[in-house]
């Protein structure tokens, strides 16, 4: 029997958007309340849900082959891990933050508590910064800690607002953060697990591209015809067949959304007619 691949998706904000990776993927998952192991049609896929902050660890440790977390975790565990795939998901940025009130030169001038989880980030960067410090562990909810019971803390944050709501100030980025698709070296150094990791990465940047792009169709004269067809943006170049009783050509293009509010007016005063938009489910270049 061939053995599982055996992925780790991690819990928490990022495993609705991994959730539905794999949904277009092609493998939709199932998964009962309260349980950690989603089933997979697949059977060659083995799913399990941990915490993010796990993921980079055990994928070294060699008790599963392939994750997803972020960025953030990767650094902070200090995992050996093959990161594969930055999938741009829950983008957050890693920052110092202090009351709003208090200027930087006070903090200067005292040995800092600093609450955060992510104790190796914050370490690095507080002495690059030649602070004195004391490292306060938390495990949530950091944004509550200061001025009571820290001096600055070192959070993920993505828009910032909730650190403004507690009355904090951004100092310092540490670090930009995503979600990554990553693999244990030993399952990459596996021919057959590394043959289903690359199926998997390459199904995975389809579904991305194709949420990046949709598809144009439309008819077009054979007056000025080649001027405006090489013009057009594509991937590679557009699909193009003639119209019936000889009366024009219809194109095919995949471009970027993007474009789009760009690219249909200029099409319109180019002469084109019937012009269709939808969107796609995969793009394999």
């Amino acid at each position: 029997m061939t053995e599982k691949l055996r992925v780790l998706l991690p819990k928490g904000r990022i495993f609705d958007n991994v959730l539905q990776l794999f949904s277009e993927a092609g493998f939709p998952l199932a998964r009962a309340d309260r349980t950690y192991r989603p089933f997979s049609a697949a059977d060659w896929l083995d799913v399990k849900i941990m915490k993010p902050q796990n993921v980079g660890e055990l994928l070294e440790l060699g008790s599963h082959d392939a994750g997803f977390t972020g960025i953030d975790w990767i650094k902070e565990s200090g995992a050996d891990v093959e990161e594969l795939l930055d999938l741009g998901f829950d983008k957050v940025r890693i920052v110092a933050a202090v009351p709003s009130s208090v200027n930087n030169e006070t903090l200067l001038k005292k040995k800092l508590v600093v609450a955060t989880e992510y104790v190796r980030l914050a370490e690095e960067w507080l002495s690059g910064q030649g602070c004195t410090y004391r490292i306060l562990r938390t495990y949530g909810a950091t944004e509550v800690f200061p001025p009571d019971d820290a001096d600055m803390i070192i959070d993920n944050t993505s828009t910032g607002q909730t650190l403004k709501d507690n009355g904090l100030r951004i100092v310092d980025t540490l670090l930009e953060s995503s979600t990554r698709f990553i693999a244990s070296k030993a399952a990459m150094a596996n021919k057959e697990k590394r043959s289903r990791i690359e199926e998997l990465i390459m199904l995975f940047r389809s579904v991305l591209d194709g949420r990046e792009r949709v598809m144009l169709e439309m008819n077009m004269p054979k007056n000025g015809f080649e001027e405006i067809v090489a013009s057009l943006p594509a991937m590679r170049s557009p699909t193009v067949s003639p119209l019936y009783g000889d009366k024009g050509f219809a194109v095919k293009i995949a471009v970027k959304k993007s474009e789009i509010p760009d690219l249909i007016p200029r099409l319109k005063k180019s002469g084109a007619t019937d012009i269709v938009e939808y969107d796609l489910r995969k793009v394999v270049p």
